[in-house]
């Protein structure tokens, strides 16, 4: 545990066999500075919101129709 907490990652076996991986968790932040934020919304693409509604709809009714089944 101790490898993994300072970046270690490992590959777990059974019989020879891969069937999973132990690996460190990422450190999220929570907070992002408002200069950083600014920053990051400059250069972010601009949203269509007639097309993201409309996506949103799409995903609404694929959902509901999951649902009368």
């Amino acid at each position: 545990m101790d490898a993994v907490e300072h970046g270690q990652s490992f590959t777990v076996t059974r019989d020879g066999h891969s069937i999973g991986e132990l690996v460190p968790l990422r450190q999220r932040r929570r907070i992002v500075a408002r200069a950083e934020f600014v920053a990051l919304s400059r250069t972010a693409p601009a949203i269509d919101a007639v097309a993201c509604r409309a996506d949103q709809d799409a995903t609404a009714d694929q959902a509901r129709g999951a649902c009368d089944q």
